[in-house]
């Protein structure tokens, strides 16, 4: 009863009426062992403050890796197109490649020339879908912060970090610290308590960061301590994830501000130079 008299009072406010809803279908290309893309993603379009304008629903494919290392990441992605033409047959609006290092480690290259490939495939089901890739969305999150100089943390062997500083700096981004946790149990790595990366970050030196990657990978989680980071050394703060969702709202050309997620996913993110930084 409650429930029908607040939508009768709705109505007489003028509430009660009909919006139009902007439905959207986000394909993602994730591996088999991936469990936080498929979470953390969703959780993120939770903070937007007008629930009653827009829909999404994600679709994906899966490409077997369990593995976080060299060998499993080439076979992974040889799985691409497949994953890709899977997600193309729900018709996507847009499509993201959720693996960073998988790409980062191929050479920095490789990006375009795969998003250049799973576009045109994505493009099967839907002649306006756009394919973004995690790696690519990380280079240009922290460029739209206007950073130059980034720490990072990343769960990878330190090989496999190397590959990702090295992708940065090839995009023109220097990375001043970095730490790796070396796991290589992609599982174990989803796993872990995103509030870990509060105490982690301490250890880092920031002193010349423009900005902080706290997660460059998008199985490790860490949307619940993005807010806490960025307040407590008052700098932007993203992770692959993030960068991927700000990729994917770009694409789609929203404009949406996301609470609770980071500098990056709020209107024209812009680095707030604080303390001379």
């Amino acid at each position: 009863m409650a429930k029908n008299n607040h939508f009768k009072m709705g109505i007489k406010q003028g509430l009660g009426k009909r919006r139009p809803i902007r439905r959207f279908r986000i394909g993602l290309v994730v591996p088999s062992s991936n469990t936080t893309m498929e979470t953390e993603l969703p959780e993120m379009l939770q903070g937007h403050a007008d629930q009653d304008s827009h829909r999404f629903t994600f679709h994906s494919s899966r490409m077997r890796m369990k593995k976080v290392s060299p060998e499993e990441l080439q076979a992974m992605n040889a799985q691409a197109d497949r994953c890709a033409e899977e997600i193309s047959d729900a018709g996507v609006d847009v499509a993201a490649y959720a693996c960073l290092v998988a790409v980062m480690s191929q050479g920095p290259s490789h990006e375009k020339s795969l998003r250049k490939r799973l576009t045109d495939v994505v493009r099967k089901g839907n002649s306006a879908a756009e394919m973004v890739t995690s790696a690519g969305a990380l280079i240009d999150g922290i460029k739209k912060l206007g950073a130059r100089r980034v720490a990072l943390i990343t769960p990878y062997m330190k090989p496999l970090t190397q590959m990702v500083i090295d992708g940065l700096e090839e995009a023109g981004i220097e990375v001043v610290d970095s730490i790796s946790l070396e796991i290589s149990d992609n599982l174990e790595v989803g796993r872990r308590d995103p509030l870990d990366l509060v105490e982690i970050a301490r250890k880092l030196d920031l002193s010349d960061a423009d900005a902080l990657v706290l997660s460059a990978c998008v199985q490790m989680p860490s949307l619940q301590a993005i807010p806490l980071v960025e307040a407590e050394h008052r700098l932007p703060v993203l992770s692959a994830a993030t960068a991927t969702m700000r990729s994917i709202l770009d694409k789609l050309g929203l404009d949406l501000t996301l609470q609770g997620c980071g500098s990056l996913l709020q209107p024209n993110p812009i680095l707030k130079m604080i303390g001379g930084r």
